[in-house]
Formats: structure tokens, C-alpha cells, sequence
């Protein structure tokens, strides 16, 4: 095996997420009423979401009926998953319309992005968000700089001009996970030197990692360290999911996996991985 094969790629991204919901009725009037989502196919019990404009699968939702919700203290698996808006007008525009829809919100300036907090009606966490340029990131040797200050929610309603939400805008992607772990030195093995990302911060109780120097694609955090994964029966992160450019290194970051003792199956040409708390992740090319 190469040096550079024991990275991810440069052009890695995150995909679809796949989430578990108790009713699918309900889930899609929020996804559609509250983030802007709208239905790009449904069979059955499973319903597809992406952007306006934008045929590009963002959010797999699956209904469980009756699952419970998510326990207020949280459990191993997801603490959310984030929305990357393509331009900080659209974050505007997003921030003025939730603000009437009279959902409960959190807000966070972390340097590299601002970033908008809130929970689906089955309490799965969301953060909507937007990148400032790379260019205003610091970067050390310690690697990037975040922070979590309060987002000047005046100056970024001036961004959005005068043109109304009509929904996520086209350029929309999933711009990272963040997870619950058991503990941080398993979690950075597994997610960075054996997976094959980068770590780009750390933070007591979390970490955050890449490919090709983004901020972070995953974050992982031991806050609910208490807390057992997340059941069958419960709302929950289903699977995430990684895209590499390649087969080959889709082949080769689940060899490492493999390599470093975790539990690898093929599906077809993409590679399912479970961490050390039994969350999925999608290896795709």
C-alpha cells in the first residue's frame, strides 16, 4: 500500500444521509415546511429529498412507525448532521424564514462557518449552514481554528437582499456528520488512521476530521458517553455516507478498515462499514 493510499482523497465529500423516522407523513410536512426540502421520489415507506433545481439525493428517509425519539440525553450515534447552503445570502434566506415558522433554533459562529441548530419532530439533530471562504480560515499547526461564538444575526439578514426563501437552492450538499462516540482515541483510530481522514482540530470531548483540508467532514464528540447506541426501535442515523472519486480507493479505505479489525461488507461497488458503536457509514465511489 502507498503513502497516499492510506488518505482519503482530496476530492472526498459526503452523501446521502439515511435517517429513521416513526412517521413519514409527519417527517415530510417538517422536511418540506421547515428546512425546504422537497420529494424527489417515495416507494413505500422510504421518501427521497433533495433540493429545489437539484436532482441530487440529500436525505433517505425511512419510516419505522411508532419509533421513540430521540432521548433527550442523546444516545451513541448521531448528534447531527449538516446542511451546507452553497452562499451565505442562502443561509439568510433560510435564517428569515425559520425564524417564521416558530421552531425552537441555536446558533453558532465558528470562525470557518455560521451555522443554525435545530431537531426534527423525532428529535434528530440538524445544523444548517454556511462556509465563510477558505481564505478567511486560520489554519496553525495545530490545524483549523473554530470556535463557537454568537452568530451577528442582524449583519447576516442584510445578506439576504430582497429575495424570499423558496426552499434549499440548488447547490445544496451534506457538509458533514457529527456523531456521539464512546470515546475519542477509538473514534479518531477508527475515523482517522485506519478510514484514512485527517484530523483537523481538537477540542476536549470532540474532534473534528477531513479530507483535503475542508474543516471538517465528521465530527465525533464523547458528550453523551454515557448514553448506549442508539436501538432499532428508536429514531435514528440509519447510515451516512462517504464519496470517494474512485473504485479503487473506495476498495482501499475498506481494506484499511478491514486491516485495523472493524467489520467491512461489500454492497455492490460501494463498501459498508459499522465504528466501534455500531453506526454505519457508506463507502461510495
Amino acid at each position: 500500500m502507498t503513502a497516499s493510499s492510506r488518505r482519503l482523497p482530496d476530492a472526498t465529500h459526503l452523501g446521502v444521509v439515511h435517517l429513521q423516522v416513526a412517521d413519514l407523513a409527519r417527517s415530510l410536512r417538517w422536511y418540506g415546511d421547515v428546512l425546504g426540502f422537497r420529494v424527489l421520489a417515495r416507494d413505500g415507506a422510504v421518501a427521497t429529498l433533495a433540493a429545489h433545481g437539484d436532482d441530487r439525493a440529500l436525505v433517505l428517509l425511512h419510516e419505522r412507525a411508532g419509533a421513540a425519539p430521540v432521548p433527550r440525553n442523546g444516545r451513541l450515534g448521531l448528534f447531527h448532521y449538516a446542511i451546507l447552503l452553497p452562499d451565505r445570502p442562502s443561509l439568510a434566506r433560510f435564517v428569515a424564514h425559520v425564524g417564521d415558522t416558530g421552531e425552537q433554533v441555536g446558533a453558532g459562529d465558528h470562525l470557518v462557518s455560521e451555522a443554525f441548530y435545530l431537531h426534527d419532530p423525532d428529535g434528530l439533530g440538524i445544523e444548517v449552514y454556511a462556509d465563510r471562504p477558505r481564505s478567511q480560515w486560520k489554519v496553525t499547526s495545530q490545524g483549523v481554528e473554530m470556535a463557537t461564538l454568537p452568530v451577528n444575526v442582524p449583519d447576516l439578514l442584510k445578506a439576504a437582499g430582497s429575495e424570499p426563501w423558496r426552499g434549499m437552492p440548488a447547490g445544496t450538499v451534506i457538509g458533514h456528520v457529527h456523531l456521539h462516540v464512546g470515546t475519542l482515541p477509538a473514534a479518531l483510530a477508527f475515523y482517522g488512521t485506519a478510514l484514512g481522514f485527517d484530523k483537523m482540530a481538537e477540542l476536549p470531548g470532540a474532534g473534528f476530521l477531513s479530507a483535503g483540508g475542508y474543516h471538517h467532514h465528521l465530527g465525533v464528540n464523547t458528550w453523551a458517553r454515557n448514553a448506549p447506541s442508539a436501538r432499532a426501535d428508536e429514531a435514528r442515523l440509519l447510515e451516512w455516507t462517504i464519496v470517494v472519486p474512485a473504485a479503487g480507493d473506495a476498495a482501499e479505505a475498506a481494506e484499511r478498515l478491514r486491516g485495523a479489525g472493524g467489520t467491512v461488507q461489500a454492497d455492490g461497488a460501494a463498501w459498508v462499514a459499522h465504528d466501534p458503536w455500531g453506526t454505519a457509514v457508506r463507502i461510495t465511489a
